[in-house]
C-alpha cells in the first residue's frame, strides 16, 4: 500500500503542476485501464471534478463496450467530454480494410488528435502512458514537448533529474504530459483492486479469453487467460510471460515502426 500511496501522490502532484502551469489543458480518455485511472486520479487530484475536458479520439471502430462504457461514466462523473474524429478520412474509406495500417492509425488517431488540439487550442494533454508498455515509451519524459506540427523529437528530450521537470513552452510548442509514466502494468491493476475504480468488461475473462489492451476492435486480439475479475488479474499478471500488447496489431507494435507513429504525433 505504501508503493502505491507513493505511485499516487507523485501523479496527483503532477496532474495539479500541469494544471497550474497549462490552463488550457485536456486530459485523453482512450476509455482503458491506463488513461481511466488517470481519469480517477486527477479526480483525486480537484476533490471529485475534472477542472477540464476529457478528449476521447474516436476511430469509430472501438469495441461497442467502450462506447456504453463512456457513456456511462462521463454522465456519472459529470465531465465534459470532447469526442475527437477525422470525418474526411473516414468518409474516403480509411478503416480496418485498408492496406496500409501505419496510415490507418495516422489518419484516425494521429490527424483526428491534432485537428482537435487545433480546434480548441489546447496547449497541453494529460495522457495515461506508462513507460513499461512498450520500449520506445521509455524514452519519453513526464513533460514531454512536440513542436508546433506536434511532431516529437525522441532525440532530443530535456533532462528530469531528481523529479525536476521541464514544464515551461517555448514558442508554439505543444506539451504532452505523463503522470502514470512511471507506473506498471500490475501497478495500474493493484491500484484499480485498491481503489474500486470501473473499468470495461473486456479486460476480464469470458470463455477462457480476455484482453490485455484495447483499442479498434479491427486491431486487437484477446489473449488466452481464465483472469475474470481483479483479484485474479493481478495474480495473474504475476507469472505470465505474455506481452501486455501482444494482442495489438503487430505491424504497429515493432519499435521502429512505434517509434515512427509517436514522431509523427501517435499518442
Amino acid at each position: 500500500m505504501k508503493h502505491l500511496d507513493q505511485l499516487e501522490s507523485q501523479s496527483i502532484y503532477i496532474i495539479r503542476e500541469a494544471y497550474k502551469q497549462f490552463k488550457n489543458i485536456a486530459i485523453l480518455w482512450s476509455i482503458g485501464k491506463d488513461s481511466t485511472t488517470l481519469m480517477w486520479l486527477t479526480r483525486k487530484a480537484f476533490y471529485g471534478k475534472v477542472p477540464f475536458p476529457a478528449l476521447h479520439i474516436d476511430t469509430s471502430y472501438k469495441f461497442q463496450e467502450i462506447y456504453d462504457f463512456r457513456s456511462e461514466w462521463a454522465d456519472k462523473w459529470d465531465m465534459e467530454l470532447i469526442i475527437g474524429k477525422n470525418g474526411q478520412s473516414l468518409n474516403e474509406g480509411m478503416g480496418p480494410d485498408a492496406s496500409d495500417k501505419l496510415a490507418c492509425c495516422g489518419q484516425l488517431k494521429t490527424e483526428a488528435l491534432k485537428q482537435t488540439i487545433d480546434k480548441y487550442g489546447f496547449k497541453a494533454l494529460l495522457l495515461g502512458i506508462r513507460r513499461d508498455e512498450h520500449g520506445i515509451r521509455a524514452k519519453e519524459r513526464v513533460f514531454s514537448p512536440r513542436d508546433k506540427q506536434f511532431k516529437w523529437d525522441y532525440k532530443d528530450q530535456p533532462p528530469e533529474l531528481w523529479d525536476q521537470f521541464k514544464n515551461q513552452q517555448q514558442g508554439e510548442q505543444h506539451i504532452r504530459v505523463h503522470p502514470l509514466l512511471h507506473w506498471t502494468e500490475q501497478d495500474i491493476w493493484k491500484y484499480i483492486q485498491r481503489e474500486n475504480i470501473p473499468v470495461v468488461d473486456l479486460y476480464f475473462a469470458n470463455n477462457g479469453k480476455r484482453y490485455r489492451s484495447i483499442g479498434c476492435e479491427t486491431c486487437c486480439e484477446p489473449v488466452d487467460s481464465d483472469a475474470d475479475t481483479v483479484d485474479k488479474i493481478v495474480e495473474e499478471l504475476m507469472t505470465t510471460k505474455i506481452s501486455e500488447r501482444s494482442g495489438r496489431a503487430q505491424d504497429k507494435e515493432s519499435a521502429y515502426v512505434m517509434q515512427k507513429l509517436r514522431a509523427l504525433g501517435y499518442m
